[in-house]
């Protein structure tokens, strides 16, 4: 079975060192572990099956192709490009994420 590269773009690393930093600020260094590990357990899991979780509904944002995973209260967008899934964000799903990507 081929296996799909991963590639964290910039902003989702920052995205997820914030979550870190949140986790640990309000629940302590456990819980950001683990909540960090939980989201990249769940990326890795695009390696095998990229086209696990939803196509965006927003338009704009389906004009690109980009998907989102859902794990725990997270969301993660990301694309497929040739044999590689490009992470893009990653944030709470509560968050007005469209803006990320300079719609609305």
């Amino acid at each position: 079975m081929y296996k799909y590269e991963i590639e964290l773009l910039a902003p989702a690393w920052r995205e997820l060192e914030e979550i870190a930093d949140m986790h640990l600020a309000l629940v302590g260094a456990k819980s950001a572990k683990s909540i960090t590990d939980k989201i990249l357990d769940d990326i890795d899991r695009l390696r095998i099956s990229p086209y696990l979780g939803k196509a965006c509904e927003e338009q704009l944002l389906a004009i690109d192709n980009y998907r989102r995973l859902v794990s725990g209260k997270y969301l993660c967008f990301h694309r497929i490009i040739g044999r590689k899934v490009y992470i893009y964000h990653i944030v709470n799903s509560k968050r007005d994420y469209p803006k990320l990507f300079g719609t609305e």
